[in-house]
């Protein structure tokens, strides 16, 4: 009969310790997201470059653009898969 007794008082401090923990908790809510991205950047310092590389000549820029564009409007031959190493002599 005592053990009737001893669950309801065992249940209720199980329910009151499990409050107690929660003001530690909710004060680092969200700290572990933010070091999460933070170690995801490469370089912090990278958005602050204000000097980037110069990079290429106009000329040589403009011919690079002019053969990517061309690469597209007249795309070079594919050879067939299925035909490879078919009639070559050893």
């Amino acid at each position: 009969m005592q053990h009737s007794f001893y669950f309801p008082v065992l249940l209720a401090a199980l329910a009151a310790s499990g409050c107690a923990a929660t003001p530690n908790l909710d004060r680092q809510f969200g700290h572990s997201v933010a070091q999460l991205r933070a170690r995801q950047v490469l370089s912090p310092q990278a958005g602050a470059n204000r000097d980037p590389v110069a990079g290429i000549d106009g000329k040589a820029g403009q011919a690079a653009y002019a053969a990517y564009q061309k690469s597209f409007a007249a795309p070079a031959p594919q050879g067939a898969a299925f035909t490879i190493g078919v009639g070559a002599r050893p």
